[in-house]
């Protein structure tokens, strides 16, 4: 049994093959795509309390599972403090208090984003909705809170999806962070750190998508080397959305 998985690079050389004897159990609170894979079987779970552990652990389970893995519920600080480090960045989980900054960053996407990304009519996401979703673990599941190490505050997110659009194992890249901080090279920053941590996870390719009038976010994908895949859709009100994709 490995308790607590803080990074599927751990696990690195360490997946065993499927034999008659046994299983390796994994608790984690980590999403990623890297802990998917042949026989691996995925269970969402809430906090266990000890008799429910000792219930899981003497149940007999499919033995066509070499692995299960728990996905355990976040709890306030939705899992680790610190993740990646960089020269000026800390990129970690999201903290419930700082719903707020995810709410700025909905407030101010450019208009031409289609509706579902930017706040409705009524008001919604709310504060407290981002603040509920922070805590079910929904809303941050692989985005990680990107904050300055000198101030200490939060200016956005960035991390890795797997929403299924593309391939098993290649997610996609996705960043963003709040107006005035752009411009002084800190997404570029923080992408790197994400990017060379795929590669150390053992991913093979990442994906990212663009709007093609997203210019300052296609600079950033160049500097990172991602290249254009193709052109996914075309529509008059929100532009043209483009594929890029880098090999590691």
């Amino acid at each position: 049994m490995l308790d607590d998985l803080r990074s599927p690079g751990d696990l690195t050389g360490l997946w065993r093959p499927v034999t008659a004897f046994g299983r390796t159990l994994v608790t984690t609170r980590r999403q990623d795509a890297a802990l998917r894979g042949h026989r691996r079987r995925i269970h969402q779970a809430d906090v266990f309390t000890e008799s429910e552990a000792k219930a899981y652990l003497t149940t007999s389970h499919d033995r066509t599972c070499a692995w299960e893995i728990v996905l355990m519920a976040a709890g306030e600080t939705a899992g680790l403090e610190g993740v990646l480090e960089t020269d000026r960045l800390l990129l970690r989980p999201w903290r419930v208090a700082e719903a707020a900054v995810q709410r700025e960053l909905w407030f101010e996407r450019d208009p031409r984003v289609p509706p579902h990304r930017r706040i409705d009519a009524a008001g919604h996401p709310t504060v407290a909705e981002l603040e509920q979703a922070i805590r079910a673990g929904r809303s941050s599941a692989g985005l990680l809170a990107v904050e300055r190490k000198a101030t200490g505050d939060v200016i956005g997110y960035c991390g890795l999806i797997d929403d299924g659009r593309r391939f098993e194992g290649e997610p996609e890249l996705v960043f963003e962070l709040l107006r005035r901080t752009w411009g002084r090279g800190y997404a570029t920053e923080a992408a790197m750190a994400v990017v060379e941590w795929a590669r150390s996870a053992g991913y093979g390719r990442l994906w990212a998508t663009v709007w093609e009038w997203n210019t300052a976010s296609r600079r950033v994908l160049e500097k990172l080397g991602f290249t254009k895949a193709g052109r996914e859709q075309v529509d008059a009100v929100h532009g043209s959305s483009l594929v890029t994709t880098r090999r590691l």
